[in-house]
């Protein structure tokens, strides 16, 4: 007798909350289905309320989000700009697109984002070689959020502004504040595997208005206040539509839910598997709450009969069950190949142990204890 065939378990789909329709009905309704309307005002006022920022607009990615923020930053052509190793690569791309140099600073253990140490040696190495270091750019990793009164403290010495990527971590807090309501912008991605989604989006959110205005500015192809078209800076064409703004507006009404239930997905991960010799789970540091947009294990193969991270998500694919590594840093990258880095190895060694479970807020019980007894019967089978 053939073995039962499972619906497909995903990492991380979409989630609809059922409202997103009717926004986008409106948006129909009143012919404003570009980028500009009522859905995306309502957006950016929820994005606004929800991290404590002063201002927020919404644009088309979370990638045109870094983007902007550089560029009024005014980081330029041959600056140095130091990027978190530890990321998806969409937070290293923007640095190039304005022409600067990234240099990738590597991780601490306690929270697998950027090390504030190796940090302070790279802007001390940049000062004493007369390197100007544009902007920093530190990621809360899989809605962890990271050292911020430290990296904040060393910007703050070197007199360079951060930028927080915070794509994967809407609804993480620090000392009770909001993940991106810190740095001199903070970075938000509504792309289609997020805590939320307008099935592709992002953000960029904070309190120095004039920098957000300017960015809005910029990302409505820079057109000035003329009857005619006329331009005196670059712009670009990075605005969220008036539709895609509307299943945001729909998303916003239940992140609080979908945050409990990828947090609650976590719990019942580590409390289901950390029976499981070689397996460990990335606690919260005091004073942070992560979001745990992907719950997270790490495999320590000689404790697993040389059972890796690799071995169990072959294993989970044969039973229809999507897992992902832990992201590959940035250094080891070929497309950064000759980029600079300062690094302790922390990351490359979470890349070689780690694996992404199915964290999507959809995920039933019955779905989730399939994952854990999988998980169980893999790593204790012969």
């Amino acid at each position: 007798m053939s073995e039962q065939v499972h619906e497909r378990i995903w990492l991380s789909p979409p989630h609809m909350g059922g409202t997103e329709q009717q926004y986008i009905a409106e948006a129909f309704a009143s012919n404003w289905i570009t980028s500009l309307g009522a859905n995306v005002n309502a957006f950016e006022a929820q994005l606004e309320a929800f991290t404590q920022t002063k201002k927020a607009v919404a644009l088309s990615s979370g990638t045109a989000a870094l983007h902007l923020a550089l560029v009024c930053l005014g980081v330029k052509r041959d600056d140095v700009v130091l990027c978190q190793s530890f990321t998806f690569a969409a937070s290293a791309f923007p640095i190039q697109y304005v022409g600067a140099t990234p240099v990738f600073i590597d991780s601490e253990a306690a929270t697998w984002n950027m090390d504030p140490q190796l940090l302070r040696e790279a802007l001390k190495h940049y000062r004493e070689h007369g390197k100007r270091v544009g902007a920093v750019i530190a990621v809360h990793l899989y809605g962890m959020p990271a050292k911020m009164n430290e990296l904040l403290s060393v910007c703050a010495e070197y007199e360079v502004p951060l930028i927080e990527d915070a794509a994967e971590a809407l609804g993480s807090t620090y000392q009770e504040r909001a993940c991106g309501s810190f740095g001199a912008a903070g970075v938000l991605s509504f792309n289609g595997n997020k805590i939320i989604t307008t099935s592709g989006g992002g953000a960029l959110v904070g309190n120095d208005i004039s920098l957000i205005e300017h960015a809005r500015f910029l990302s409505t192809q820079a057109r000035e206040p003329f009857p005619y078209y006329e331009h005196q800076e670059t712009g670009f064409n990075y605005r969220m539509s008036n539709i895609l703004a509307g299943i945001g507006r729909g998303q916003m009404e239940v992140v609080e839910e979908r945050i409990a239930k990828r947090r609650a997905i976590y719990d019942h991960y580590r409390q289901e598997l950390s029976c499981i010799e070689g397996f460990s789970f990335l606690p919260e540091p005091d004073g942070a709450v992560s979001n745990r947009w992907l719950s997270t294990v790490l495999i320590d193969a000689t404790k697993t009969r040389k059972k890796n991270y690799e071995y169990l998500r072959q294993e989970l694919e044969k039973h229809n069950v999507e897992t992902r590594p832990l992201w590959k840093p940035m250094h080891l990258q070929p497309v950064f190949a000759t980029a600079p880095a300062f690094i302790n190895h922390i990351s490359e060694q979470l890349f070689k142990s780690g694996l992404c479970l199915p964290s999507g807020s959809a995920l039933c019980e019955s779905e989730l204890q399939r994952v854990c007894s999988l998980i169980k019967n893999i790593m204790h089978g012969n």
